[in-house]
């Protein structure tokens, strides 16, 4: 059964208190996932934790045991946690993230996280992230009108210099390249279109 959280059930999860170890569970509503209040996760947002008497109960109620803490001896498989990281990823690409940040949200140590993902994925939870980052890029590039710095921001890539360099690391052309020769191929296509048509 779920509750709301009590003062004294906060405090325990703020200080990764031990003693309140099986009294109860706490879960997180952004991230899917249920803790021991001793979990040396990011502390969550107050307003996102529900509670729960039972490890059993989380589950019940769909959260995935923490790969950190492994509340109620249960682990989560490899690949619900690698699903659980790509989505984070998702969600939070227009962020600063770090394999810190990234470990931290899906609730594991930086370098297992690095190793599992990589061992699931064949590329690394960074290359992912820049991945990710550079296919909205180029959606924005195709799509509007938007400035270079402007999409760079909105991908999470404020620094115009660094957006370019990765750019073209990832597709050999720069943003402006990209844009100007995508647009000229649509031009191409169009003209060809409306040609046959006459």
């Amino acid at each position: 059964m779920s509750r709301n959280i009590t003062d004294e059930q906060w405090k325990a999860i703020i200080e990764n208190n031990k003693e309140y170890d099986d009294q109860f569970f706490y879960a997180v509503k952004t991230t899917k996932v249920f803790c021991r209040p001793s979990c040396k996760s990011r502390v969550p947002n107050y307003n996102n934790v529900t509670i729960f008497d039972r490890a059993e109960d989380a589950l019940q109620a769909g959260y995935r045991p923490c790969k950190r803490c492994k509340p109620g001896g249960y682990h989560l498989p490899d690949e619900e946690w690698v699903w659980q990281i790509e989505t984070f990823i998702k969600e939070n690409y227009t962020t600063h993230l770090t394999l810190r940040v990234i470990a931290e949200g899906c609730h594991g140590s930086p370098f297992h996280l690095h190793r599992v993902f990589k061992n699931r994925k064949g590329m690394t939870p960074i290359e992912y992230l820049q991945r990710k980052r550079i296919e909205k890029a180029m959606k924005y590039l195709l799509e509007t009108n938007w400035s270079i710095r402007r999409i760079g921001e909105l991908i999470g890539l404020p620094n115009p210099s660094h957006f370019a360099t990765l750019f073209k690391k990832y597709t050999k052309q720069t943003p402006r390249e990209f844009r100007k020769r995508k647009r000229s191929e649509v031009l191409i296509d169009e003209h060809l279109l409306w040609n046959d048509k006459a």
